[in-house]
């Protein structure tokens, strides 16, 4: 889990922040982490960050532009820095999915600014000639894939730079319920924190009950909030361990509950209508009932419907693609892209 072959010692103003290709949430966690401080250390404190969608998904706006919609951001803050003398610097999240075109484009910007302080975070190789002009200016910092040991040595001293003690059957709980995701394991330590400084394993039980429905709530927020780069973190998170199905489920009742809450006159009936139980997820829906229009929740339903048949019948390797459309497509639907 630590840098190898530069260190922030006279960094260059070129980062690539390399994890592995099937980086999972905790070498994400990592990686961002590392990227935050060469920016840091580079005294780039407020960076512009571009959220490279997936390849095979952003381009709907314009087919004949050059550049995705999400990633045309870089063209602008690259140029400012050119012209004012130095950008706060730019963060390009999953730069690996950068279009070929795309990379040509930010490979010219590059030679022309002046001492641009940018940082790529990849999980494979970034396309030509991008990353090979990265690899001639920049340095490259590299974050190991985390292993259930590592996960350990990790969790052991996150709880003493705490001041904590954490008992070691409830060490291994909280291992085997968050697995290598360190950044789940750093808040589940945050949380135990407020009980005291020693960890037992009867505090790990009770507090940290599997809820296997929570990182699709998370998912579901990102799309609510328009936010593509989130969801397609989320959705990349949630298939580490999840079924597809089991996420299309979820969606399918979540857009069910939507169109309920539309029709409801008042929170009672949407109860009654629903069949569920009050409580914070329900509120939540019915709070947020105008935020999406009934013209958006019917073509979300559709969709839906096209790629329930897709997975149930298409080879396996196009499901995370079809899942991958599917976000981006809810993300205009649900937080409302075309109204902004």
């Amino acid at each position: 889990m630590s840098v190898t072959n530069a260190t922030l010692d006279a960094m260059k103003p070129l980062v690539v922040i390399s994890g592995p290709r099937d980086a999972g949430p905790g070498e994400r966690n990592l990686m961002m982490e590392q990227a935050a401080s060469a920016l840091a250390e580079l005294g780039a404190e407020n960076p512009t960050r571009i959220d490279v969608p997936a390849k095979g998904t952003g381009s709907d706006e314009d087919p004949d532009a050059v550049m995705r919609g999400q990633v045309q951001e870089i063209v602008p803050a690259l140029q400012s820095g050119s012209l004012f003398g130095g950008a706060d610097g730019i963060l390009v999240v999953d730069a690996n999915s950068l279009l070929k075109a795309e990379a040509e484009v930010i490979a010219e910007l590059l030679d022309v600014s002046v001492d641009p302080i940018v940082v790529f975070v990849a999980t494979g190789a970034i396309p030509a000639p991008l990353g090979t002009l990265l690899k001639k200016r920049g340095e490259t910092l590299s974050v190991k894939r985390i292993t259930e040991r590592s996960a350990g040595d990790w969790l052991g001293r996150a709880a003493r730079e705490r001041g904590m003690r954490i008992d070691p059957e409830a060490s291994a709980i909280l291992l085997s319920r968050f697995g290598t995701d360190v950044a789940a394991l750093g808040q589940a330590l945050d949380q135990l924190a407020v009980a005291g400084t020693d960890v037992t394993v009867e505090q790990v039980r009770s507090r940290f009950k599997n809820r296997p429905d929570e990182p699709m709530w998370h998912y579901v927020d990102a799309i609510v909030a328009g936010n593509q780069g989130d969801a397609l973190r989320r959705l990349a998170d949630f298939l580490q361990h999840g079924h597809p199905l089991q996420l299309l489920a979820f969606l399918q009742n979540d857009v069910r509950r939507r169109s309920i809450a539309a029709a409801a006159a008042d929170y009672d009936t949407f109860l009654e209508w629903s069949g569920a139980k009050p409580g914070w997820a329900m509120e939540k829906v019915w709070k947020q009932r105008r935020h999406i229009r009934g013209s958006d929740l019917k073509l979300a339903l559709g969709a839906l419907s096209r790629a329930d048949l897709q997975l149930k019948t298409a080879p396996e390797p196009t499901h995370r693609v079809t899942l991958e459309r599917l976000t981006v497509a809810m993300c205009r639907w649900y937080g409302g892209a075309r109204r902004r």
